[in-house]
Formats: structure tokens, sequence, C-alpha cells
């Protein structure tokens, strides 16, 4: 049985440093106030927010939720963007997603000050990222590799796959894991013979949304998995990962829940914090 990578016990941890980070930022006068967008009436969002919520209160990091209907035009989105932007008591802008078809994401993104992008998506801060001189860090992507680093498992030299290619996880995690050397594959829908690169990977990343989708057949004995999928089935939460016939077969695995999602929400907070950090001169 492969070792449990505890997400949840290691966000309760790092929480609990960052809320002492955060009182002694409020001793120097300096507050962290970061912003949601929400756009519509997303069941999934809706939780997510909840979840954020409660962990910046538990931090002490203030947060605005500016919830809107799903019938918002881009023109009064871009306009709440930037007075956002122009606010200096603010540090962190987000907007949650999925948006409604009739909102230009893209554009919308662009609109937020890359000094104030917690979620490390405007056009800037992903060149940066690309580019290797980041300040902001997305947080799945940031929480994933906290959680290798606190169980001492080095990426240098390793063959790593990423099952998924989305801007949010599966890129930017990508990006990350070069920085430390890695050699990283992504595979998505159109990869053909998924197995052909699973079975070569050292460390195999799955953010596909696929339940059961990584297979004891699909992955080399010992093996680091680590499980981003939140999907539902029968009115339960499971991965992408078919837990029970692979956790025997690997070195190191994530559960779900109680993996990487805790680590998600903890990680968004720390990016809170260094952009409030950053915009102080700290």
């Amino acid at each position: 049985m492969g070792q449990i990578l505890d997400g949840k016990g290691l966000a309760d941890l790092l929480a609990g440093k960052l809320q002492e980070e955060v009182a002694d930022l409020k001793e120097q006068g300096i507050k962290p106030l970061f912003c949601v967008i929400n756009i519509g009436d997303d069941p999934s969002s809706k939780i997510y927010l909840r979840t954020k919520k409660k962990r910046a209160q538990e931090i002490g990091i203030a947060q605005r939720i500016y919830q809107l209907p799903a019938n918002e035009s881009q023109a009064d989105l871009l306009a709440l963007i930037d007075q956002l932007n122009e606010d200096s008591r603010i540090n962190g802008i987000m907007i949650q997603l999925p948006v409604p078809e009739q909102i230009d994401v893209n554009e919308a993104l662009e609109h937020i000050n890359p000094e104030k992008d917690v979620d490390c998506l405007t056009p800037s801060n992903v060149g940066r990222l690309w580019r290797g001189d980041h300040f902001v860090e997305p947080a799945t992507a940031h929480g994933i590799l906290a959680l290798l680093k606190h169980y001492k498992i080095n990426l240098r030299g390793k063959n790593v796959v990423i099952i998924g290619r989305s801007s949010i996880v599966g890129k930017p995690l990508a990006a990350l894991m070069l920085e430390q050397d890695a050699t990283v594959s992504i595979l998505h829908l159109k990869t053909k013979n998924l197995s052909e690169y699973t079975k070569r990977a050292d460390i195999l990343v799955s953010a596909a949304g696929q339940a059961n989708l990584v297979t004891s057949e699909m992955i080399k004995p010992g093996t680091v998995v680590v499980d981003v999928g939140i999907n539902q089935v029968n009115g339960h939460t499971v991965g992408d990962v078919d837990f029970k016939t692979v956790a025997p077969k690997a070195s190191y695995i994530t559960p779900v829940p109680g993996g990487i999602g805790p680590l998600t929400v903890e990680s968004l907070m720390e990016q809170v914090v260094k952009l409030t950090r950053r915009n102080h001169g700290r």
C-alpha cells in the first residue's frame, strides 16, 4: 500500500504558519484583502466560495465576494474589474470559473492588474511563469509542489506525466516542474495510448476530471500518484484514479477527498499574502 500524501494535514499546518504571518502584517497596519467575482449560480462554484471564505476567516484574510447575475454583461464586468484595480486597499482579484457563455473570460482576465492577479492567469503572469521569474503561482500547482516537497519527493531528473492541459492545472504545473529539472509530458484528449506514457512515469498527476481514468495497469510499481480530479459518482466524491487498485502499486498516493483540494484553497491564501507583501514593498 502506497503512503498517503495527506494534503489536508499539510494544508492545516501551512495555514497555521500563514495565520502568524498575517497577524504580523496586521501589526504593521497591513490588512490582506482579496476579492472574488462570481457570475451566475454554478453549484460547484458556490461550494468552492464557501470553502475559501471559511479558510480566509481562519487565517485572518479579508475577502469580498461580488455575486453577479448570470446575465451580467461583459462591459459591466470589465467596469467592476477596473474599479477593483484602482482600489489600493485590494491586494488580490480573481474571477471564479466557470463563467456564463456571454462572458469573454480571456478579455476579463486581461483586465486584471497583474499585481493583483491571485490566480496567475493574466497574460503577463502566464509569461512570467514560463520564463521563470514569476511572483505568483496558480494555487493548485503550488499546492502539488508543496505536498511533494513536504514528503521529500525530489523532481530533478524524474519523468513526470500530467494528464490534462488546462491553464489552471496542467500547463502551469508543467512550467513549475520544469523549473525543478523534471522531464515533463502533458497528455490530453487527443493523446493516443495514454498507458504508453503513464507506464514510464515516476510521478503521475491526473487532472482530467474523469472518474477512475487511471487504473493499476497504467502505472509501474513505485509510481508517485497525485490525483487532482474531483468527480461525483453515485453521490460520492472520487478522483481520476481508481484508488483501490492503484494504491497498492504506488509508492505515494493522494486521496480524494483530502488530498489536493485543501491545499488548493490554502495555496490561494498564500498567493494573496504574497501579493499583499509585494504591493506594500515587503
